[in-house]
């Protein structure tokens, strides 16, 4: 079985789509936009895609929001399409950096006010973005994203474990039977469809070795660990997390924990699945998305 999709979900709308790339500090960044054909402009809803990925997980839940929504979707630096150029400007791979580009770029695209949906690492980066320019937005969405506790042997052996997943990586994997399911059978309690594995699989066999090491020593560190109770803690704006019941990536515990140290932050725990529900219950995600934005 490729996909739970139920045969009662309703068909995506219309939508054009419009890629473009902005240079942002050195490095172009690609970005689409996802909205519905001779229609006002809508809010912007801006989305951030997690460590080794790219925009094009966020597609099918853009389309859907687009009834209502102006859909940015933009690859980080280093990842996916935002390709670092031979000799690039000394950035470092700071989750605030990676807020600093995502203001850049908005102000290149003179967006003023928007709805931030992240995922994840991007997550973080969303959440230092709505301590570092909270006037910017409306509402914020985290996925899969939380409080780690600090353990120095266990983030070694993830440092050293993820510094070999990085170096070693292959174009002959897309090629090799089931690469794909084997690959993102970590991330996944239900099955989603095989586009959007091969998808996941190929952003992160191109992404650029330098981004992907780097944002892995800073998502995963103590001082992710010291700092980031502080930013959940401060954040002002209306803030929904969403976490998978059976993430063992992101554990659901660690979004729950990070919730209870704010008022602004509503939890929710979507039942039966793991790091991706916007993939693997895209019609429960979409609910529980609408219910916050529209309140």
């Amino acid at each position: 079985m490729e996909s739970n999709r139920s045969l009662t979900q309703p068909k995506p709308p219309l939508t054009t789509q419009e890629i473009g790339a902005v240079n942002i500090r050195g490095v172009d960044h690609y970005y689409e936009w996802i909205r519905q054909p001779a229609t006002i402009q809508k809010p912007v809803m801006v989305f951030v895609h997690g460590w080794g990925g790219s925009a094009r997980y966020w597609r099918s839940t853009a389309t859907f929001l687009s009834d209502n929504y102006d859909c940015l979707l933009y690859d980080l630096r280093g990842f996916g399409r935002s390709k670092l150029p031979e000799n690039p400007l000394k950035l470092s791979y700071e989750l605030e950096e990676y807020a600093e580009d995502l203001k850049e770029l908005l102000e290149a695209l003179k967006i003023d006010k928007f709805y931030l949906h992240s995922h994840s690492m991007g997550a973080s980066v969303g959440a230092l973005f709505a301590t570092m320019y909270p006037e910017k937005i409306e509402r914020l969405i985290l996925t899969c994203n939380g409080i780690f506790e600090y353990d120095k042997n266990a983030f070694a052996a993830f440092h050293k474990f993820g510094g070999y997943v990085v170096k070693f990586r292959y174009n002959w994997f897309l090629k090799f039977p089931f690469a794909d399911r084997l690959f993102m059978a970590r991330f996944l309690h239900r099955p989603i469809e095989k586009q959007e594995r091969m998808a996941f699989l190929e952003d992160f066999i191109l992404a650029d070795y330098e981004a992907a090491l780097g944002t892995i020593y800073t998502s995963v560190s103590l001082k992710a660990v010291e700092i980031m109770p502080q930013i959940f803690a401060e954040i002002s704006v209306p803030t929904l997390l969403i976490a998978g019941e059976k993430d063992i990536i992101i554990p659901a515990a660690m979004g729950r924990m990070a919730a209870s140290l704010n008022d602004n932050i509503e939890y929710v725990e979507i039942e039966k699945t793991a790091h991706f529900p916007m993939l693997e219950a895209p019609e429960i995600y979409l609910t529980k998305v609408r219910e916050f934005v529209n309140q």
